[in-house]
């Protein structure tokens, strides 16, 4: 039997960075326990030494596992998930939708560099383009849950990471000038409740990762929740759209006017929620959206099926948007 409250040791993730002076330092146990904390860089000069031999009598004799595939973890690391699922985390690979990044499954398009979903032939979505690292339906799933419901904060400097480079995938679409990097809000008390915004601590991350980031400028708080929204399990298209209507304002219009925005969210499942908030952000004033997530769920089954049936509602959800 392992130790409930034993000691999470895991493998440097590339990109990590060692925390600046005057940055606390925590490493959890596998129960998220906090084990030891550290202020400043004189403290821990100090009592490295002292931290790093009972470290690894601890470890020794308290092992712990990954928290996504349970097995052993033999390095110190304040993200508890062992190498292998990190470096199992793969990009995307296949043909897609040029606008909203669905999969395309049929040959008829392996050929065509700007082929369109049924939906999107019918229908252009209010962002310009969306693109996403990776399919949801992978470890990337288990890499957000960590973040968002398991508060394990490292795990957005992966995602964060990712993030970025899903980046280069759009990144030269993009019209020149500083870009506007706004994360999708959460209803204050959500984010009260859960202590942060996931997308925001991912933009933050990510900014870090990039080639450029000076061409990048991360907007948070310009947009928004106003009011909580029921859960979009089990609705239409035509009820999520009815669901999302009016939850989002811009509060900061001048960060936005004229600019091009690049929308950040975790994971991107049927577009209703980046589609409202770039109608918002347009509606404000911003020239163009565009929209990065790091997984998205592919539906592919839903828009081959019944196309038409989706157009006459997004087009319906349109016309309900634009009497508002």
């Amino acid at each position: 039997m392992r130790p409930q409250n034993a000691a999470i040791l895991a493998p440097e993730w590339p990109g990590w960075r060692q925390p600046g002076a005057g940055l606390r330092e925590d490493v959890f146990s596998s129960t998220g326990f906090r084990i030891r904390g550290s202020h400043g860089h004189a403290s821990r000069q100090l009592a490295g030494w002292a931290e790093d031999v009972v470290a690894s009598l601890f470890f020794t004799f308290f092992p712990a596992d990954c928290r996504i595939c349970g097995s052993p973890l033999v390095r110190v690391s304040r993200l508890p998930v062992c190498a292998d699922c990190v470096a199992g985390l793969h990009p995307l690979k296949g043909t897609f939708c040029a606008v909203c990044g669905e999969a395309l499954l049929s040959p008829l398009f392996r050929d065509r560099g700007e082929a369109l979903c049924g939906l999107c032939q019918r229908a252009h979505p209010p962002f310009g383009k969306a693109v996403a690292y990776g399919s949801y339906d992978t470890g990337l799933r288990d890499q957000i849950h960590l973040l968002k419901y398991q508060q394990i904060r490292p795990a957005a400097k992966v995602l964060g990471r990712l993030w970025s480079e899903a980046i280069r995938n759009i990144e030269a679409m993009i019209p020149d000038g500083i870009i506007a990097v706004v994360p999708v809000p959460l209803h204050r008390r959500k984010q009260k409740q859960r202590g942060f915004n996931q997308s925001e601590l991912i933009g933050q991350s990510a900014l870090r990762e990039l080639a450029k980031p000076e061409r990048f400028e991360l907007c948070a708080g310009t947009l928004i929740r106003c009011h909580e929204t029921a859960s979009q399990i089990g609705l239409t298209r035509h009820q999520r759209r009815e669901n999302m209507r009016g939850a989002f304002v811009v509060s900061n219009s001048h960060q936005i006017v004229g600019r091009q925005v690049l929308l950040v969210d975790d994971v991107f499942t049927t577009g209703t929620t980046v589609s409202e908030c770039s109608r918002v952000l347009l509606r404000a004033g911003a020239a163009g959206v565009w929209v990065v997530t790091v997984a998205r769920t592919l539906k592919t089954a839903d828009i081959l099926a019944m196309p038409e049936r989706v157009s006459e509602e997004r087009k319906e959800g349109d016309a309900v948007v634009a009497r508002a």
